[in-house]
C-alpha cells in the first residue's frame, strides 16, 4: 500500500490510526519517534547489544501486529516501551546466561568529572539483578514510568511495584556501599 504523507501537524491519534489502516509511512513515522527509547530500555533489561537488537526487533514485529490494541494513542510511547521491555525480559530469560557487561569508551570530550570506577560499580549491580527486576528499574528511572504504568506494563500491581522497586533500591545501595 502506498502511503498517506502525513502533515507536520498531524496528532499522534491520527499517525496510529493511519499505521492501523495499513499506513506503512505513518509506521514509519512511530518507528522513528520512538526506536531510541525502545532500544534503550531493551539493552537496560538485558545487558547486552545483541539481545537487546533481538528483543527490539521482536518488539516492533509485536507492535505491528498488536498496534489495533493501543486504546488510547496518547499512550502509545509507555506501551511501545512495555513491549520493548517485556520481550528483552522474555529473551532474556530464556537465555540464561551470564553477560559481560560493555562499557562504552569515554570519548576525550567527556566530562572529567565523572567517576569511572562508580560507573562500573553500578554497571555490575545492576547486571546482578534479574531482568524482572532490571524491567522495573528501567521502566521508572529511564522511562519515566509512574508505579501504575509498571505495574500495567508487567502485570503486577502498583503497590507491588513499590514495595518491589524500594526493596530494589535497597539491595542496590547496599551493593554500593551506599547504605
Amino acid at each position: 500500500m502506498i502511503g498517506v504523507v502525513v502533515a507536520e501537524g498531524e496528532t499522534q491519534r491520527s499517525i496510529v490510526e493511519l499505521a492501523i489502516a495499513g499506513d506503512e509511512l505513518a509506521f514509519a513515522r512511530i518507528v522513528a519517534t520512538h526506536h531510541d527509547d525502545m532500544a534503550r530500555i531493551a539493552y537496560f533489561v538485558c545487558g547486552d547489544r545483541d539481545i537487546a537488537e533481538e528483543a527490539e526487533q521482536a518488539a516492533w514485529a509485536v507492535a505491528y501486529r498488536r498496534l489495533r490494541d493501543v486504546r488510547d494513542p496518547a499512550r502509545l510511547r509507555p506501551w511501545l516501551i512495555s513491549v520493548a521491555a517485556n520481550e528483552a525480559r522474555q529473551i532474556a530469560r530464556s537465555r540464561r546466561r551470564r553477560t559481560v557487561r560493555e562499557l562504552a569508551v569515554a570519548k576525550p570530550t567527556a566530562p572529567r568529572d565523572v567517576d569511572r570506577a562508580a560507573l562500573m560499580d553500578l554497571s555490575n549491580a545492576l547486571s546482578r539483578l534479574d531482568p524482572q527486576d532490571r524491567a522495573i528499574v528501567g521502566l521508572r528511572y529511564l522511562a519515566g514510568f509512574e508505579s501504575a504504568e509498571i505495574g500495567h506494563a508487567l502485570g503486577i500491581t502498583a503497590g507491588a511495584v513499590r514495595v518491589r522497586l524500594h526493596r530494589l533500591l535497597g539491595r542496590l545501595r547496599k551493593d554500593l556501599g551506599d547504605d
